[in-house]
């Protein structure tokens, strides 16, 4: 069988429709009878018109045209439409394509014709976004994924903006055949970005306190192979301490049976979402809406392995002998360095590690309390932030600030004893 093309769409794949230039983002898994796709599928970045039926329809932008005309002799009174909302009411109940719809309201404006080339694309445009609105074919990956999540719910993902993420996965040194110690109370969008950079390679452990699992339903969306998810592990924090003093397993082994079960208290939905700016509202379609009466056909890459299995035990053995590579957390609802001091020893000699909060304070304390003890090197807490650039479309750009730390461990001299 040969590798999946990630350029370009194909059956079961998750995407992320961008309608309107941003207006409305909406994360959909295409159907197997989908006539998005052709025999060969999509490629990203593809742009569509949204037609009856939610069939899309791949077309081309238009191209404008240098002229001398100018519109002052224009006035605008609301009288150069001929056609009423009753009219375009009776063009949908006949079955009017959106695009039909324009070009009806182009014919029946009697100024136009008289307009500049750039006055009629804007005209064009802003009832294609009415009536016809259209689609770009984005591929979800963790900026795209990110982004998408920040611009309506950013509580769902703890606020963590594209450029904390990529500070995040630089500074805790994740690279290729890492095996990543993961904290993930963002819904799986930081155990995505890691298995997604370590490519197949290595192994990502999401650790969790308790007997459930944290939510990591982002990871869905990543559209990752069956070996990627198969490095994709999870484990009890209490059962990684346990193995670190050699204590028994077979009632850890009980918990985690009993918490790979799919609910979670900390769940963020991706079955029923899509993100909306113009209703507030965060809804994802799981299937591809379509007209066609052909049955779905049975699609290999539909169903995957899972992500988020129990980590096996010669993983487990292995991370005994060696301590993983790297840590990373992102867990705003927990004290910062309650956690960092019952992972840190889970390290292997030199191990970068970062933690991400929206707040300084948590960071401040975390990161006195690893002076003061000596367990780390080369702290420092940095407070990314990021600002819009004022334009048409912002009036009033919003500031956004987060915080994050970083450090290198350093075994103390009772852990070097033993």
């Amino acid at each position: 069988m040969s590798l999946q093309n990630p350029r370009v769409t194909w059956e079961g794949c998750s995407v992320l429709l961008d309608i309107n230039d941003g207006d409305r983002l909406v994360f959909a898994r295409l159907s197997p009878a989908a006539l998005i796709m052709d025999q060969k599928g999509s490629i990203y970045l593809s742009l569509f018109p949204l037609q009856k039926g939610n069939n899309l329809h791949e077309t081309k932008e238009y191209q404008l045209k240098d002229e001398s005309k100018d519109n002052r002799a224009l006035v605008d009174n609301n009288k150069a439409q001929n056609l009423t909302g009753e009219d375009i009411d009776e063009m949908r109940r006949q079955g009017a394509t959106g695009e039909e719809i324009v070009e009806a309201l182009i014919s029946n404006s009697s100024t136009y014709e008289k307009k500049t080339s750039f006055s009629q694309e804007k005209y064009r445009l802003k009832k294609q976004k009415k009536y016809s609105p259209r689609v770009l074919l984005r591929r979800p990956f963790c900026r795209s994924i990110c982004e998408a999540y920040f611009k309506k719910y950013p509580a769902r993902i703890g606020f963590l903006r594209v450029d904390t993420l990529s500070l995040l996965l630089s500074m805790a040194n994740i690279t290729a055949h890492s095996d990543v110690l993961v904290v993930d109370m963002v819904g799986g969008l930081l155990t995505g970005a890691v298995a997604e950079r370590l490519g197949g390679t290595g192994y990502v452990c999401n650790a969790y306190l308790g007997d459930t699992p944290y939510s990591i339903d982002i990871v869905r969306i990543f559209n990752f192979s069956g070996e990627i998810c198969k490095r994709i592990v999870r484990s009890p924090v209490a059962g990684l301490c346990s193995i670190q003093d050699g204590v028994s397993k077979s009632e850890i082994q009980s918990k985690e049976q009993i918490s790979s079960k799919d609910s979670f208290p900390h769940s963020i939905s991706t079955e029923e979402t899509s993100i909306s700016s113009e209703n507030g509202t965060l809804d994802l379609i799981p299937e591809m809406m379509t007209a066609s009466p052909t049955p779905p056909q049975v699609a290999r890459t539909c169903k995957s392995t899972k992500a988020g299995e129990s980590a096996s035990q010669d993983a487990i053995n292995l991370w005994k002998e060696n301590g993983f590579s790297s840590l990373l957390i992102a867990a705003p609802e927990l004290d910062a360095w309650s956690i960092v001091e019952e992972l840190l020893p889970l390290l292997s000699y030199s191990a970068s590690f970062a933690i991400y909060h929206q707040y300084l304070q948590p960071l401040a304390t975390c990161m006195h309390n690893l002076q003061l003890g000596k367990m780390a090197i080369g702290l420092q807490i940095s407070e990314p932030w990021l600002r819009e650039y004022q334009g048409s479309t912002i009036k009033n750009p919003s500031i956004h600030a987060d915080e994050c730390m970083w450090g290198v461990y350093s075994k103390r001299d009772k852990d070097l004893q033993q």
